[in-house]
């Protein structure tokens, strides 16, 4: 039997990237899928086919986690048609790369309403919409460890979702669920390397004990595991999945 059959996940930004290996193996591991997204149509439908071909369900919803509204109908449709939610993996977010000093009021603003927003938008949802033994990941990243110029403002809504995380969990723990964060290395997605040099990417690659970058499968994997009955007892943990990294 699946580990997680007859669950059903909703994966926020699951269109492409880690989001959408996210979403295959838990698929894989016999849940039903919510694929995300926000403008990615023709993606996330890409990957609901690929998740229905194999023998699996999923659906997608579009909606902006930034507005609460579409946050609130996201879990009304996903309920409408499976009946209940148990997982939520927040993966969706932005990245804006800039000296402080360099930082606009808009670059600010839009990762702050998205990445920190959003993640508050969805638990502030699942709090009553969650069903109950249910479990949440909320993808954070490794930057909140390593204090890398440029990612001043990225990183500080990354810890902010981090703190956010580990105060949910107290506070919905008395209906068994349990709250983590995944904090993600380098890791070799389209997005990712788009615009980076070869000596960019070798330096990154050499950061970590494994002289590598991290994969979407090696990500997905540990998000799918914290969603199982076997991981009920870590809670409120910032997990670094990055090879060693930090």
């Amino acid at each position: 039997m699946s580990v997680l059959n007859k669950q059903v996940a909703i994966v926020t930004g699951s269109s492409k990237g880690i989001g959408a290996e996210i979403a295959k193996v838990l698929a894989k591991n016999g849940a039903k899928v919510v694929i995300n997204y926000i403008g990615g149509k023709v993606a996330a439908e890409k990957i609901v086919k690929e998740i229905v071909q194999n023998g699996f369900e999923a659906i997608s919803i579009q909606a902006d986690i930034s507005k609460s509204e579409d946050v609130k109908n996201l879990f009304d449709t996903a309920i409408s048609h499976f009946g209940k939610v148990d997982i939520l993996v927040n993966n969706a977010g932005i990245m804006m790369n800039s000296l402080i000093k360099d930082t606009t009021d808009e670059i600010f603003e839009k990762q702050f309403n998205v990445n920190v927003k959003g993640v508050f938008n969805t638990l502030r949802e699942a709090s009553t919409q969650l069903a109950d033994n249910g479990s949440i990941i909320n993808i954070s990243s490794t930057v909140t460890r390593t204090n890398f110029p440029t990612y001043g403002i990225y990183s500080a809504t990354k810890s902010a979702v981090q703190q956010i995380s580990s105060v949910f969990a107290k506070e919905i723990g008395n209906r068994g669920i349990n709250v983590n964060c995944v904090l993600p290395g380098p890791t070799g997605t389209e997005l990712f390397l788009e615009g980076k040099s070869d000596e960019t990417i070798t330096q990154l690659s050499n950061s970590n004990a494994f002289k590598r970058l991290g994969t979407p499968s090696d990500i997905a994997k540990i998000v799918s595991f914290l969603a199982t009955d076997e991981a009920k007892w870590i809670n409120g943990q910032n997990i670094g999945v990055n090879g060693g990294m930090a």
